[in-house]
């Protein structure tokens, strides 16, 4: 079984109430579980907030309640999955999906959950080549370097590699470049090591969590998609969302 786990909570500093944003008739956590139920065995919404497991139910999805305590989402979906996964049932891999990707591509979970064909592979991630020299240092990505057998070297908000001797326009004509998508998956013993671990200072310094795998010894299979996805951090996000929606 595949299981998918969207972590949900009601605070946001930017967008208080983001799940429950209306999508034309639908709460955004709404359609982010209808995309990921075509491409996963299971999938479950993971909050703390007595609304959002209220509209979950409404429209007939399924809702574990997890902590207030949680950090990140990462810990909820380890909370989670304990909670969903009983003694004697099997579970191969667990993909947080991102709650605020309200037009998530169900091929994107698909192509993630095929990493685990491998058995190498205890935790994955999705990558996008960039394709344009305006993806390249834009504020808020984050880009990875990879090895020979496409695992990361490295995650920074910063654009990676440096191409010295190269005018920064002339970039993608010598090197390709990958930015990172976000989503993540484990197999259930990898989720709880990486949850466990005490957070690095390479993670501290980008802000990026998946660092401290890497840090401390662990490999990220990048799972090449190129998306289409638009996620939902602000108010103007959501209505670039509802334009899209409204030319299909």
């Amino acid at each position: 079984m595949i299981l998918g786990i969207i972590p949900a909570r009601f605070a946001s500093s930017r967008f208080p109430g983001k799940p429950l944003a209306d999508i034309h008739g639908k709460p955004m956590i709404q359609w982010v579980y209808e995309r990921a139920s075509r491409a996963l065995d299971a999938v479950y919404v993971a909050t703390d907030d007595a609304r959002i497991a209220e509209a979950v139910h409404r429209f007939g999805g399924k809702v574990v309640m997890t902590s207030t305590d949680h950090a990140n989402g990462t810990t909820r979906c380890l909370e989670a999955m304990r909670l969903i996964v009983g003694p004697g049932e099997a579970c191969s891999a667990v993909i947080n999906v991102q709650g605020d990707e309200p037009l998530l591509e169900p091929e994107a979970l698909k192509a993630l959950a095929s990493a685990f064909a491998d058995p190498s592979v205890g935790f994955a991630t999705l990558i996008s080549p960039v394709r344009s020299i305006d993806q390249l240092d834009r504020p808020g990505e984050a880009y990875v370097v990879l090895d020979k057998d496409q695992n990361a070297l490295y995650f920074s908000r910063n654009t990676i590699p440096h191409l010295r001797d190269i005018a920064p326009d002339e970039r993608l004509r010598h090197h390709r470049f990958w930015v990172h998508l976000g989503m993540y998956a484990y197999r259930p013993d990898v989720l709880e090591a990486f949850a466990q671990l005490p957070e690095s200072s390479l993670e501290q310094a980008e802000k990026l969590e998946q660092n401290r795998w890497l840090e401390h010894g662990g490999r990220i299979r990048c799972i090449p998609f190129e998306s289409n996805s638009l996620p939902v951090d602000t108010p103007e996000d959501l209505d670039r969302v509802l334009a899209r929606l409204s030319y299909r």
